[in-house]
């Protein structure tokens, strides 16, 4: 078998490249250039790139092998994250990578401003020795307001108390407790710009933070104090902070981001009480090869058909170890839960989970569950990113119930729909035994216990004597060997149920003279992927 390529669309670390490991085929091409990315994409499985290559809607057209775009990095701007859902393409970045070089980046701004670093260091290159004029202020005692407590907020929280100075943050989404922990007071964005001496802003960018500081709240804040933003540009209203700067009502600003990248022609590059950085956040050795070793990582697992737990497109967050061994079960259940339900339309689908995994976050389960189902009725391909879109286009709602409630199993998965005729259909499955092997335990209601296998009979008939040996002869003259078989009934001489697993695909003509000489009202082979 070939290997699947990766396509490096933009310079990365070596170790990159050595944690992707020796099972894919790597090639290389300038991102930046148009011409030379969209031929290199036919034949990629996956491309990790940058900020300069653009993978829209374009590119992925071009690229019918794609099953990952990887960005060594935190922003997604130059890729089209709702057309790679709509093509199953899964989207990875690295949103941890450059926390700590973003957090010290912070931190240096609001020392060269406290210490007018900058300046000082312009004069005393251009041949001037003037001490004085660069009296700056002590961050000790000084009060440190944090608008945003994520990850960065709380590095920077962390870090800066061994300055001495107190920490008061705004953030509607952080508990209280949480804070605490942290040494933090929390308090409304008011407070927080009249008390502060240093503001930091570490908001996401959203059409309700963006131009959240703007004249209103910058007239609130001390005429002593400094504002610094190395998280989004626009978090900042640019030419209210312009104003306020040049009339003196802040002290001064340090940026790291800028409304438009570079900021050729900004007012605010010119005036004496602003610190500007090129974007700098995640410019550090260290960041860029977490960055990357990050991503090519979650493109391992990807392409080797793993659940990428933080994938930017891919709900279900980070999966237990628990929890993982049960989602290649679910998603063969939704291959036989394909092959019951046919050619009726399914309206909704209900995974139902039981046992000692209602502790967990089992909501990949249901994400399993839809990729196995759509994998049997879809001709395109299914993938954990958009089994949930093609089922919202077809109507099937999805739901998710969990108990602690499991009489015979440690735990069972049951994946439950019903159709459009009326009609409800339900499977059942679990993991047995130390080696963890996949069983089916139920069918439509009939309790079983059958290995899950690449081949399946599903038979309902009259119970009535002499059934079992007219398939048993039927498939022994076909030379179709049974690996496998459990009958299930409602009562004697009501109907029963018949699985088999059977080692070699059975001919269509067979099944229909069978389900006819035993007056069947099912009759089906169900085939599971591995």
């Amino acid at each position: 078998m070939p290997k699947p390529v990766v396509l490096i669309a933009e310079e990365l670390s070596p170790a990159t490249i050595g944690a992707l490991g020796p099972d894919f085929e790597v090639r290389k091409v300038d991102g930046a250039d148009r011409a030379a990315l969209l031929p290199a994409l036919a034949e990629a499985n996956a491309v990790l790139i940058r900020s300069a290559t653009k993978m829209d809607a374009e590119a992925l057209a071009a690229a019918p092998r794609l099953q990952v775009i990887a960005r060594a990095g935190v922003g997604l701007d130059n890729v089209d994250v709702k057309a790679a859902t709509t093509a199953g393409v899964m989207v990875v970045n690295a949103p941890t990578s450059n926390i700590i070089s973003a957090a010290e980046l912070t931190i240096g701004h609001i020392l060269s401003l406290a210490r007018r670093i900058p300046a000082a260091h312009a004069s005393l290159a251009a041949g001037e020795w003037k001490r004085s004029k660069y009296t700056g202020v002590e961050l000790y005692e000084k009060t440190l307001g944090i608008i945003g407590l994520g990850r960065i907020g709380a590095l920077i929280a962390q870090r800066m108390q061994a300055f001495g100075v107190t920490v008061v943050a705004y953030d509607p989404y952080v508990t209280a407790a949480r804070a605490q922990q942290l040494g933090v007071t929390l308090v409304s964005l008011g407070e927080l710009l009249v008390e502060s001496d240093f503001i930091t802003i570490h908001m996401p960018k959203t059409p309700e933070t963006t131009g959240m500081i703007g004249t209103e709240q910058l007239k609130l804040m001390k005429p002593t104090a400094f504002i610094v933003n190395v998280a989004r540009g626009g978090l900042i209203d640019e030419a209210a902070l312009y104003e306020a700067l040049e009339a003196g009502r802040i002290a001064g600003a340090g940026l790291d981001v800028f409304v438009t990248e570079p900021p050729t022609g900004s007012p605010l590059l010119g005036l004496p009480n602003v610190v500007v950085t090129p974007h700098l956040g995640a410019s550090t050795d260290e960041a860029q090869e977490k960055a990357g070793v990050s991503v090519a990582r979650s493109v391992k697992l990807a392409l080797e058909g793993d659940l990428v737990p933080d994938a930017v497109n891919v709900a279900g967050g980070v999966i237990d170890p628990f929890v993982r061994p049960g989602i290649a079960l679910v998603e063969k259940l939704g291959q036989v839960f394909a092959g019951l339900v046919g050619e009726i339309a399914l309206t909704s689908l209900e995974v139902d989970v039981r046992g000692e995994l209602a502790a967990y976050d089992v909501s990949v389960y249901k994400l399993a569950a839809l990729k196995g189902f759509f994998a049997k009725i879809v001709s395109e391909n299914v993938s954990y990113v958009n089994a949930p879109l093609l089922a919202e286009q077809r109507g099937v709602t999805t739901s998710l119930s969990v108990s602690e409630d499991s009489k015979d199993y440690r735990n069972t998965t049951t994946l439950r729909g019903l159709l459009a005729d009326g009609t409800t259909v339900s499977v059942s499955g679990t993991l047995s035994g130390t080696k963890m092997a996949e069983k089916i335990i139920g069918i439509n209601g009939y309790e079983i216990e059958v290995p899950l296998a690449a081949h399946h009979i599903v038979m309902v008939y009259g119970d009535r004597p002499g059934i079992v040996a007219l398939y048993g002869k039927a498939f022994g003259d076909a030379k179709i060997n049974i690996a496998n078989m459990q009958i299930a009934r409602e009562a004697a001489g009501g109907k029963a149920l018949s699985v088999l697993t059977v080692d070699s695909p059975v001919p269509v003509g067979l099944l229909g003279s069978l389900k006819s000489a035993i007056a069947a009202d099912t009759m089906l082979e169900i085939d599971v992927d591995a």
